[in-house]
């Protein structure tokens, strides 16, 4: 079973949420309940794979076992930097093994099962977040609940464990759960017009169109492919929020119009928002802090540069280590940088931020400028450029 898109799931999902919504009308809580139906979908998601499944045991209850020590020496030694790093570095281990076995076509079956990345960034979220001093008890329940929980397990949205707590902790009132199912219904419906008929509408006019090798056929599919790629992933990104909601949790949203913004920056902050922002807190703003602490350089547009091409460059090597993945981040990172470059320097720019025709021209370059993108992160580009 494929969660958000076999017919099995949504019927299975249907039947399941009913004695949700009957906890949630009573203002009873739905988190004991709700982990009990995201048991039942990871056994239905891993194909009844036993091997996946223990795979996946074993990494949650070990990657648990990393934050319980790691919170146990923090309560003894404090922000010790060494005991720090060791223990970041046990959190990140498995996704990283992930990756490079995949690369090599992970002939031991090690890490194979789904969502490791996504679960992942949870688990890396929490070891950071107790050396920052903002996280200092991790219940066993909530671990499991967040990192298991079953309609962002696979492909976000990412959740923080603090928000995701709170939520769990939080039994809403009639009239609020009301809205909420509202809205989730509404949710599931637009997510599915997304995924169902606009991506699948979009995927089919690039394979019918865009599979020639020639310039037109090329644009046809970059454009055809970048739409698909929106409303596929923002579809199932609204349906994950909007079945989320039915069991009392609101997941962060993951898209916000992004094919309207004005520049790479903005574009970053509306295109998947939860992985780019998580990126954001632990890795740009990290590294920014860490070059500006041992005083690498006082320019700082070089240090948002550097940031910016580390930020990105390890993006793409978390989509996956192939040329068209890591090349596709390191262009992001390119042009993140000549932004804020052109953005802090150039006159033209300043003087003309605000007319209309600069915006649209500026709206517009950035449209094209993203599709190249994806047009690389799809390996299409590679592809023709092979021939």
């Amino acid at each position: 079973m494929q969660l958000f898109s076999d017919t099995s799931f949504f019927l299975l999902a249907g039947v399941l949420s009913i004695p949700a919504v009957i906890l949630g009308l009573k203002e009873k809580s739905i988190k004991y309940y709700g982990f009990a139906v995201t048991l039942v979908f990871l056994w239905m998601a891993m194909g009844h794979n036993i091997r996946a499944l223990l795979w996946l045991a074993g990494f949650t209850i070990g990657e648990y076992a990393v934050i319980r020590v790691y919170l146990s020496l923090f309560r003894k030694y404090g922000r010790n930097k060494h005991i720090y790093h060791v223990f970041l570095a046990l959190s990140i281990l498995p996704v990283a093994a992930n990756k490079v076995l995949t690369a090599a076509g992970n002939p031991y079956h090690m890490f194979a099962f789904l969502g490791i990345s996504y679960m992942s960034f949870k688990v890396i979220q929490i070891v950071i977040e107790i050396y920052d001093e903002v996280i200092h008890e991790v219940k066993p329940f909530d671990y499991f609940y967040l990192l298991w929980f079953f309609p962002a397990v696979t492909s976000g949205p990412i959740d923080r464990s603090r928000r995701f707590q709170e939520d769990l902790e939080n039994v809403p009132a009639r009239a609020e759960y009301i809205e909420m199912l509202g809205s989730g219904l509404s949710r599931i419906l637009q997510g599915l017009v997304y995924k169902k008929v606009l991506g699948t509408g979009f995927y089919q006019l690039m394979m019918w169109f865009g599979m020639k090798d020639n310039l037109t056929s090329a644009l046809i599919y970059m454009y055809c492919y970048g739409f698909y790629l929106f409303f596929d992933f923002a579809g199932y990104s609204s349906m994950a929020i909007g079945v989320s909601r039915i069991f009392g949790v609101h997941t962060p949203e993951n898209f916000n119009k992004p094919f309207i913004s004005k520049d790479i920056k903005e574009f970053w902050d509306r295109w998947h928002i939860t992985l780019s922002h998580w990126f954001r807190d632990f890795i740009f703003s990290r590294v920014t802090m860490t070059l500006i602490r041992k005083r690498f350089t006082r320019d700082k547009l070089v240090i948002a540069s550097i940031a910016f091409m580390i930020n990105m460059g390890i993006m793409g090597c978390w989509h996956g280590l192939t040329p068209s993945y890591i090349l596709y981040g390191l262009y992001h990172g390119v042009l993140l940088s000549l932004t804020e470059i052109m953005q802090k320097k150039w006159k033209f720019y300043k003087k003309h931020k605000k007319d209309r025709w600069f915006i649209f021209l500026e709206w517009l370059i950035t449209f094209n400028l993203v599709m190249f993108g994806f047009f690389l992160f799809s390996g299409r580009f590679l592809e023709l450029m092979a021939i």
